[in-house]
């Protein structure tokens, strides 16, 4: 049976969702895509933009980074049409998300930003999410923006550790 092929980008989208336990960003989703060559970047923001439309997908905008969940209704259609997806690609995604889950994971919820405050100070902001849970949110404000740069990269290499001594030092 011949299928059209955004039918098959769109359920290839639903089984990474459906498959991770927590949301991915455009990057993720289009890094396994256009990595395995399944299609290029234009057509690939029109299944997403189509599986928010028809509400199989939902999308989160948290600090300029989009997220993408599904919902309970491309849950239902995965379910009626996911072995229209073939084998050796349910294999490729199961590999892809395997092989990176941790990176996925840390990166879909631990998330930083800075902005210039009304002050003239730079705000750096940096948050720790368990699934939908903010696990810490912290705001810290600084003099200069290369500061700020340099507090969301040192987030993002060390949350755990920070996080942990957070919680030590305050229970």
């Amino acid at each position: 049976m011949t299928q059209d092929p955004l039918t098959l980008y769109k359920l290839i989208v639903l089984y990474m969702l459906n498959k991770v336990k927590f949301k991915l960003t455009y990057a993720q989703i289009s890094e396994f895509i256009l990595e395995k060559e399944y299609t290029n970047f234009l057509t690939l923001q029109e299944v997403i933009s189509d599986l928010q439309d028809t509400e199989l997908i939902k999308a989160d905008t948290t600090m300029n980074r989009t997220y993408f969940s599904i919902t309970d209704e491309g849950r239902n259609t995965l379910s009626y049409f996911g072995n229209r997806i073939g084998e050796a690609i349910i294999a490729d995604i199961d590999a892809f998300l395997d092989e990176k889950h941790l990176e996925l994971k840390n990166e879909a919820s631990i998330t930083s930003t800075y902005y210039k405050a009304t002050s003239g100070e730079f705000e750096a902001q940096l948050i720790a999410r368990e699934k939908d849970v903010e696990l810490v949110n912290i705001k810290l404000s600084v003099p200069t923006e290369d500061m700020a740069a340099s507090i969301c990269d040192s987030w993002q290499k060390k949350n755990q550790s920070i996080y942990k001594y957070l919680m030590q030092e305050l229970f």
